[in-house]
């Protein structure tokens, strides 16, 4: 096979069978930009509508600059991984400033600014500017894997370097760098599956050195996922004068300044966090649970109500007692999204509206 040979095939077959997706509808930086923050550790599906409802309501760098925070998180809920959104909004305030909100053009530059690796300058550079800048995700290094048959650990310098090595001859063939970009993430997501690849459906079949040893679903090798965590996270709603307590998240670390129910590993860290709040609580039996997996930790939830014999309507800074409207409005931290659905499922009536 020759250089030229992958590069057509691959591109006959990505004008034949690409998607029709958002962001590719045009090659404005900051769409892509957006995509692609957006789309790490996410499911196209999932992205779409969120992604439409984002640039309905900031359009442009300009608009998401001055946007506040809290209101980023209010379009992003739902994404999870908000340090995404907020390295987003640095980088673009970044480029507002620096560069009057033009998107620069050499990989430096775009590098350099917050929340971008290598992987997203490649994506931006190649499909906003038509750069020969190869942009290699978990979807392009599976593909490149399994076409030059690389034993190697994927995640071994050596491996990319070949990996990058080959995209880049495949550019200096064809100058359609961001649809070379693009048809290798395509291939990736639609054809060359984790599992059960559809070797029959992809344009590199007769060129594949790992489906002609028979080694497909065997690559790409790599290290031992790390084990998840378990956490045991105890859980109080307690609910006085049409208010319930919620506290804010420290400004750093998971799920950074995102509003929670009062929380800690074990019953008498939750006491000792409500008593920071001047509430001396009892807990009464157990009213529901729930589980719920990030990357590399798994939180097991147990939702209990509490009872105080005074209430604190006083609060410290980070604490907050919450009408129905706050509520349904509040950034919640991951979870906890869940478990103020299940207080306003079953307790919303209770609750005063702000104001009130």
């Amino acid at each position: 096979m020759t250089d030229e040979q992958l590069t057509t095939s691959l591109l006959d077959w990505y004008d034949r069978s690409r998607r029709n997706l958002p962001w590719r509808s045009d090659n404005d930086p900051y769409r892509i930009w957006v995509s692609e923050i957006m789309l790490q550790q996410t499911r196209v599906e999932t992205v779409i509508p969120y992604y439409q409802r984002f640039l309905e309501r900031f359009p442009d760098m300009q608009a998401l600059a001055g946007a506040p925070e809290e209101e980023l998180m209010s379009f992003w809920q739902g994404l999870g991984y908000y340090s995404r959104a907020r390295n987003l909004q640095r980088g673009v305030r970044e480029v507002v400033e620096r560069y009057g909100g033009q998107m620069p053009d050499s990989h430096e530059a775009v590098v350099s600014l917050p929340g971008i690796g290598a992987y997203t300058a490649g994506a931006i550079l190649s499909i906003a500017h038509n750069k020969p800048e190869p942009a290699i995700d978990g979807n392009v290094l599976r593909v490149l894997s399994r076409l030059l048959k690389i034993e190697d650990l994927i995640e071994q310098a050596g491996a990319r370097r070949r990996i990058d090595t080959t995209i880049r001859a495949m550019m200096a063939t064809i100058p359609r760098y961001g649809d070379i970009t693009q048809a290798l993430m395509e291939l990736g997501a639609i054809v060359c599956l984790p599992r059960n690849p559809c070797c029959e459906e992809c344009p590199w079949k007769e060129f594949c050195s790992a489906r002609q040893s028979g080694v497909q679903g065997s690559l790409p090798r790599k290290k031992s996922s790390l084990p998840v965590r378990i956490v045991e996270v105890y859980t109080g709603i307690l609910i006085a004068d049409g208010r319930v307590l919620a506290m804010k998240r420290p400004a750093k670390g998971l799920l950074a300044g995102m509003w929670e129910f009062p929380s800690a590993e074990g019953i008498e860290l939750l006491e000792a966090r409500f008593q920071a709040t001047g509430h001396e609580v009892s807990l009464e039996p157990e009213w529901f649970s729930l589980t719920h997996t990030f990357s590399h930790r798994e939180w097991r939830m147990r939702i209990f109500h509490c009872k105080a014999p005074r209430i604190q309507k006083k609060t410290a800074d980070g604490t907050r007692w919450m009408g129905r409207d706050e509520l349904q409005t509040a950034i919640w931290a991951g979870p906890h999204r869940k478990v103020a659905a299940r207080v306003d499922k079953e307790f919303g009536e209770l609750l005063q509206e702000k104001g009130s």
